[in-house]
């Protein structure tokens, strides 16, 4: 299924809105969410971006990410579950890799749980594992789970 979504900058005060998204997308038992304290101090740091993703202006998904020189780092994406499988991904994704573009970055980087089902999202836009931190996140449920980081590169994958 996909739906008609737009994805929109997000400022300081979508804040709640997003946190509901974060609220609902993050399971608890691997603490991956952020506060809302953290996530507004991207809106101070410069080459951040807070973006989202609405459905008749409901924000349905959001990323977060950053830029530093030829490099970016997607820091969270998440869809609100009632819209998963519907493209807002892939939507989002696209609008991160389309903005990092636009500042000249050349590597696209991020980190999440080897377990997470998101992995095909991910290779499906040419990403790789290039680096693993075993036993990286402790879950609340005891289970230790490895890091896998993954990296696009723009001149390898265009």
């Amino acid at each position: 299924m996909t739906v008609a979504a737009q994805v929109m900058v997000g400022y300081a005060p979508d804040v709640p809105a997003i946190m509901r998204v974060m609220d609902a997308a993050f399971d608890p038992i691997y603490g991956e969410a952020w506060s809302g304290a953290q996530l507004m101090t991207l809106f101070a740091l410069p080459g951040s971006r807070v973006a989202y993703a609405h459905v008749d202006k409901e924000i349905c998904g959001f990323y977060a990410a950053r830029v530093a020189g030829p490099e970016t780092e997607l820091l969270l994406i998440a869809v609100h579950p009632q819209h998963r499988s519907s493209g807002i991904g892939r939507l989002l994704m696209g609008d991160w890799q389309a903005w990092a573009n636009s500042k000249g970055v050349e590597d696209y980087f991020l980190e999440m749980r080897a377990d997470n089902p998101a992995i095909s999202m991910y290779n499906a836009a040419g990403f790789f594992e290039c680096g693993r931190r075993p036993s990286y996140y402790s879950g609340g449920d005891g289970i230790k789970r490895d890091a896998i980081t993954m990296r696009r590169n723009i001149s390898v994958s265009e």
